[in-house]
């Protein structure tokens, strides 16, 4: 507590006098929420510049979303208590200002705190007691107060808690829609059988997630074309479908069924394959409308993705394959000192650099680094390492694009306009660079689709900060998560020999035995394993 009181007292001394709305927000909220309240990531804690619709689009200043805070930043010197003219003519206070992006935001994003602040003063709004008057802290007294704001960051339902209890759910769902589907094959299902069932599950939990988080366009396009089959039907509607998908808009039939045009071209081989749908029965039929298309995978996280599917199988199969769960944590402690605190620590020190010219250079030549770089993972199971890393990166090229980038609110701390159009001109971190090998089929198919549904959130969070909407569909053939034994596979057939390799994972004996043994296919590999 002695040393948060001195961080806190710190933190106002240093900040006293200073605060430019535009130029300073970002670094007083890091800085506050990393020095004083022991945030060791605050860019992955909190969002700037959150994209809300009210009659026209306006941004929320600060969203912290783990404990549902929303934060209006004024410049110093505003009156938090008086009124300030809006764009549409109106005059509202910050709170009010405040008040009504979160009404409209979903129900589940709505926040529990408002705070309207001056860089001097803040004013706390509890939405429990919404007709209270606020609580009013000021920075000067931030040393002895420190404990008045701890409401920031109190995550008693922490994010990751929160994405387990939802992977439990959706496990949980996708084994009773794997249970439900499996008779449909007969009496005796083969092992071609088994093999089609896992592609089927794979492509409607694909489509779940797309529907969610908005690429399939309209709201339930999804639900409300097979909710259009019935039961004799509903197999030749989802096949029907899976093949539309898998065909450019100008290869479709002129007279294809409206129903069936809108839905957009998603490439990527997910739907390439004829796979086999058997006759689905009603009362699974009304589980995947109701339970399946109900359920929000939206906030899905990729890298638990592999455990939900995973849980699908056979506990023997996941046995004899190898396969298990790598906790997000573990996941760190690998690919933490093998590659990303020195990107971490490259990208702190570039914003130590006071000349704004010589920061953005500094940030630019990491952005661009970050691009360059290749990850390999040789028995893969369903990709987290690869997916997690995939994620830890293009968070901190978010990061970068934050301090580096003016977007058309005129917000961006160096002020810099990229003046780009295609996502290309932003995003450099690609799932093209994340190569794997699995032995198993299924897990080949969850690792693919895990990558891209990591891939379709950070899009969001990118065109959250550029303003801009960027095409998430078609997706970017993956090929280089490849199916096959990392033991007897020539590696150089998945990945070309690189100047910049960078190999993790969790090896068994005799795949650890070929590392130390084989020629490096890299003249600068670097490997770390969780052992």
């Amino acid at each position: 507590m002695e040393n948060q009181a001195k961080a806190a007292a710190a933190f106002a001394k240093k900040w006293q006098g200073i605060g430019d709305e535009k130029q300073d927000s970002q670094r007083f909220w890091f800085e506050l929420l990393q020095k004083v309240y022991g945030i060791e990531d605050p860019a992955s804690f909190v969002r700037f510049e959150q994209r809300v619709k009210l009659s026209h689009v306006s941004f929320i200043d600060v969203m912290i979303p783990a404990t549902h805070t929303m934060i209006e930043q004024k410049s110093l010197g505003k009156d938090l208590d008086a009124p300030i003219k809006q764009s549409d003519g109106t005059f509202l206070k910050p709170f009010e200002q405040a008040k009504r992006y979160a009404a409209a935001l979903p129900y589940s994003e709505r926040p529990r705190w408002i705070v309207s602040c001056n860089f001097s003063e803040f004013h706390v709004y509890d939405m429990e007691r919404p007709n209270d008057e606020p609580e009013r802290i000021a920075l000067k007294d931030l040393g002895k107060e420190y404990y008045r704001l701890h409401f920031l960051v109190d995550v008693r339902d922490s994010h990751i808690q929160r994405e387990m209890d939802l992977s439990r759910e959706a496990g949980t769902l996708v084994g009773k829609i794997y249970s439900a589907l499996l008779p449909c094959y007969g009496d005796a299902p083969t092992a071609k059988d088994l093999q089609d069932l896992n592609k089927l599950i794979v492509r409607l939990v694909f489509c779940f997630y797309a529907e969610d988080a908005g690429l399939f366009g309209r709201r339930n396009t999804f639900h409300d074309y097979l909710a259009s089959f019935r039961p004799q039907h509903f197999r030749t509607g989802l096949r029907d479908l899976f093949r539309v998908l898998d065909q450019p808009i100008a290869d479709r039939d002129k007279f294809i069924e409206p129903e069936l045009a809108a839905f957009p071209y998603a490439n990527g081989s997910l739907f390439t394959e004829d796979v086999p749908i058997p006759p689905i029965d009603e009362p699974t039929r009304n589980l995947i409308l109701e339970e399946g298309c109900g359920f929000d995978w939206r906030e899905i996280s990729p890298t638990i993705f592999g455990a939900i599917f995973e849980g699908t199988l056979n506990p023997e199969t996941r046995r004899h394959g190898g396969m298990h769960y790598t906790s997000i944590e573990n996941i760190h402690k690998v690919i933490d000192p093998l590659f990303f605190t020195e990107y971490k620590n490259r990208f702190q020190d570039a914003m130590q650099e006071k000349q704004p010219k010589k920061r953005t250079e500094k940030l630019r030549a990491l952005q661009k680094e970050l691009g360059r770089g290749k990850y390999f993972e040789p028995a893969c199971g369903s990709g987290n390492f690869l997916t997690e890393s995939y994620l830890s990166l293009r968070r901190l090229e978010n990061d970068i694009l934050r301090e580096t980038l003016m977007g058309e609110s005129g917000t961006g701390v160096l002020g810099l306009d990229f003046g780009g159009s295609t996502e290309e001109d932003y995003v450099h971190v690609s799932i093209q660079q994340f190569y794997g090998i699995e032995i198993n089929d299924f897990a080949t198919s969850v690792a693919k689709t895990a990558m891209w549904i990591a891939e379709s959130q950070m899009f969001r969070e990118t065109e959250d900060i550029i303003h801009k909407e960027m095409d998430f569909l078609p997706l970017h053939t993956n090929s280089n998560i490849r199916e096959g034994n990392a033991l007897r596979m020539d590696w150089k057939e998945v990945l070309p020999p690189s100047d910049d390799v960078k190999i993790l994972g969790i090896p068994c004996s005799d795949l650890r035995a070929r590392l130390l043994s084989l020629p490096c296919i890299s003249s600068q590999i670097r490997t770390r394993t969780a052992c």
